[in-house]
């Protein structure tokens, strides 16, 4: 049983009354057979200058937008492209001559989210007999015929040099890309494979990373720091982990690597009131605060939850990061310590020491989430009026 379907056609702007004649063809097209229509006039030229695109890449973002919009609307389940074989092998050449590795050699994959590519194993020739059978006219888009795109070079003057070598030569890039596909697949299986076993507070163990082979390293570096990475900076990451030293982009601490994509994460100052619930979405928890009569008698040890003699209290409390020359007396230590000098004994990475909330009042630290609590404020049994803090975690706990 055949499935309803619907057209969708994006202008780019590029050739005006041209580009406006084949959006009234199609239009026709579909009205005369009353298929449900979508279609969309863009600005190609001023979108790619306005973010560095080149034109053809500035199209194909604006064009797949549209059409992921157009099958929202149309309440569409999947978006069916007329990409043919002849597009694979003109897009596995040009890849070539840019560099690639297997991704970009494997072609315009099948199928990518709900973008499928039913004619990718037919070939051009194939459809315009189809066409000529069926007597279904179409248009052809003139700059087809233009050399001043690089598909277009690649079509025109490469393409037919290899077809004579191999007649079948889109059957046979097919065949090949579908074969890198499946050898792709299988490597990225085992990058992701190893990422979901070891990574453990957004880092990944280095010894282990180390150890892995080079096709398997560089795609757990591209998945932990996004496929815009150059072959370059793939080489330049891993290298410095060989290393065992930080870069640009891995950060090295306590036996664990920590992948940066430019972001970095602040725990910014807050003031801490009595009733309130607040949100650290920076150190991934929340904390709540509350006024208590007396200190309670069912308490357990536990160094998320703090409780604070308010009459030792200098005025408001705050949550903050950790600041330079910050100070604690941990209860039942007897000794003073920096808090770089305890994090460093509780092995804590680099990149998350400034997102351990701190406790302070005007005097200085009252408590550091993970640790004892300054003697100077900590309530004691039989205490009354006491500040009860507790931090819930939203991810694991720190080690310490």
């Amino acid at each position: 049983m055949g499935q309803p379907v619907a057209a969708a056609h994006y202008d780019h702007g590029l050739r005006g009354a041209a580009s406006a004649a084949d959006e009234a063809f199609v239009r026709n097209w579909c009205d005369k057979r009353s298929i449900p229509y979508r279609s969309q006039h863009g600005d190609v030229a001023g979108y790619a200058a306005k973010s560095g695109l080149g034109i053809e890449e500035a199209a194909r973002e604006l064009r797949y937008a549209f059409l992921e919009r157009a099958a929202d609307d149309l309440g569409a389940a999947v978006i069916a492209t007329a990409h043919t074989a002849d597009d694979n092998a003109e897009t596995v050449v040009l890849h070539l001559t840019r560099g690639a590795g297997l991704r970009g050699l494997g072609g315009i994959p099948p199928v990518r989210g709900r973008i499928v590519r039913p004619l990718l194993d037919t070939t051009r020739a194939e459809i315009l007999v189809w066409l000529s059978e069926h007597g279904v006219s179409y248009v052809e888009d003139e700059t087809n015929s233009s050399d001043a795109f690089a598909r277009n070079r690649i079509r025109h003057r490469v393409i037919p040099a290899l077809r004579e070598e191999n007649p079948a030569l889109a059957e046979t890039v097919s065949r090949t890309t579908r074969l890198l596909r499946e050898d792709e697949e299988y490597l990225d299986g085992l990058a992701r494979r190893f990422i979901d076993k070891n990574l453990r507070r957004g880092a990944l163990p280095l010894s282990e990373l180390s150890a892995l082979p080079d096709p398997i390293a560089r795609r757990v570096l591209r998945r932990m720091l996004g496929t815009g990475l150059t072959f370059e900076q793939t080489e330049r990451s891993l290298a410095a982990i060989r290393e065992g030293r930080s870069a640009d982009r891995v950060l090295l601490s306590e036996g664990y690597v920590r992948f940066s994509r430019g972001e970095k994460k602040v725990l910014p100052d807050r003031v801490l009131r009595p009733g309130e619930v607040l949100s650290l979405p920076e150190a991934g928890m929340t904390v709540s605060c509350q006024i208590l009569d007396r200190f309670p008698a069912d308490v357990y040890t536990s160094f998320n939850t703090f409780f604070l003699r308010c009459a030792n209290i200098n005025a408001t409390v705050f949550l903050t990061a950790r600041r330079p020359g910050d100070r604690l007396r941990p209860l039942g230590r007897g000794c003073t310590k920096t808090l770089k000098a305890l994090f460093l004994e509780a092995r804590l990475p680099v990149w998350e020491r400034d997102l351990i909330p701190v406790l302070r009042d005007e005097s200085g630290v009252l408590a550091v989430c993970g640790f004892p609590p300054d003697e100077r404020a900590a309530a004691q049994p039989g205490d009354r009026d006491i500040l009860n803090v507790s931090f819930l975690r939203d991810m694991p706990e720190w080690e310490g």
